[in-house]
Order: C-alpha cells, then structure tokens, then sequence
C-alpha cells in the first residue's frame, strides 16, 4: 500500500455543490424494467455456477456502498477490463434533462479493486439485492458476468459488472474534458455525478489505489464546480 497521502482537489465540501433536491420521476418512458422472473433467473444462473463461495469485484460505488455485508475483503485486480464512466443515466444520478454519467468495466487494460465475499447462508437473497441495484431495465448498460480477479492469497473467480457496449445507454469512449462537464453538472435523486466520483477516489486512495484517470477527472470536475461558483457569485 502506497504511504502517499495525497489532497483531493474535489472536496466533500464542493461536491456537495453539485447537489440538488431532485424527485425521482419514475420510469423512464420506453424502458422495459426487469421482472421478479428475471432477477430469479440470474441469480438462479450465478449460484449453479458458484462452487459454494460467492467473490463480487468492487470498483465503483461498491467499494464505499456495498449492497450487502461481506463476510472479507481483499485488494484485487481484474485484467482485461478497466472503469470509465461510459453510460449515462437519465434517473438515480442524471435527469433527463441534464443526464449524468457512471462508470462500468469495459474491454482493455486491467482494473485495481476489491473482491467481498458474500455470506454463503445469505448468497441468494444478497445476490438479489445486487441485482435489483445494478441492473434495472432489461437493456441494461451493467451485465454481471464472472471475472478472474487476482488478489494476494490467489486467483478467485468473482461477479464482476461489466459494460454492455450494445445497450442504448452506453455513452462510448469519452475524453476526460467530455466526462468532467457531464460529471460536474449531473445530479439525481440518489445524489451527484460528483459525490459518486469523490467517494470511489477517496475510497480507492484508502485501499492504496491510485487511478491516474479518475485522479486527473477529480480535478477537473473541481475546476468547473469552483468556476461556476464564481459566475454565480459576480452574476
């Protein structure tokens, strides 16, 4: 684990300004939700092929937000992926009329994270409740798929959210300038683009991950909030 300690210039005080009241407005015209039926279908997937213990990768929200109580955790990377915010939402963390933007793994590179391993008494309904949270319409832009994660007592194999390049979401490969206007702005009534990117950097910097990308994204998100600040004060 790295000894640096370095100041995030995206702070929880700024991103906070990024916030707003928005009501949740339901679903999103069009959109074909996922059923009971289906999320059963997954999950029965998942659990026939799980040898007993269940390994999910966090990247995301999921290192600071876990949608259940790990029974462990340990540091790990997963190659042949990388995070990126490359789907934008209209709901939860964007509207429609400003939509944000969110990360998933897509091809390429590697990806430095956690794997949290879930109860084996509670593997099914947990597993549920990961569902039901990230993934919402059937064409949806996260798809869990397995993923080889190495992590130091060994190679496990973990569920893993992975970018779905065919869904109507999928923003494609956005420069840092692109993602940084989107995630300055964006808000939903599950809160801002920027607290969810201030909240995975510090995490990741916690564990001793520095992600140059998101580091770079941070600080360009905080240049934008301090200079719309500033037009808002001398307008």
């Amino acid at each position: 684990m790295s000894g640096v300690k370095r100041t995030m210039a995206l702070t929880e005080e700024l991103a906070a300004q990024a916030a707003r009241p928005v009501p949740d407005t339901g679903p999103n015209p069009g959109a074909v939700y996922m059923t009971e039926e289906d999320y059963e279908r997954v999950i029965e997937q998942f659990m026939s092929h799980s040898g007993g213990d269940l390994w999910v990768f966090g990247y995301g929200s999921l290192l600071w937000k876990p949608a259940f109580e790990a029974t462990e955790r340990q540091r790990a990377v997963v190659p042949g992926w990388h995070r990126a915010f490359r789907f934008r939402v209209a709901r939860f963390r964007g509207t429609r009329e400003c939509p944000g933007l969110m990360m998933g793994l897509d091809r390429g590179g590697q990806c430095e994270g956690i794997v949290l391993r879930m109860p084996k008494d509670r593997i099914k309904e947990d597993l549920g409740v990961l569902l039901r949270r990230e993934m919402v319409t059937v064409d949806t832009p996260n798809v869990p798929r397995w993923l080889k994660a190495h992590t130091p007592g060994g190679p496990v194999r973990a569920i893993g959210f992975v970018i779905n390049p065919k869904s109507p979401h999928y923003a494609g490969r956005l420069n840092l300038e692109e993602v940084a206007d989107a995630v300055a702005v964006a808000a939903g009534h599950w809160g801002s683009c920027a607290d969810y990117l201030r909240q995975t950097v510090a995490h990741l910097e916690e564990i001793g991950v520095h992600d140059e990308n998101l580091w770079r994204l941070q600080e360009l998100v905080a240049q934008r909030i301090h200079q719309r600040l500033a037009v808002e004060q001398w307008s």
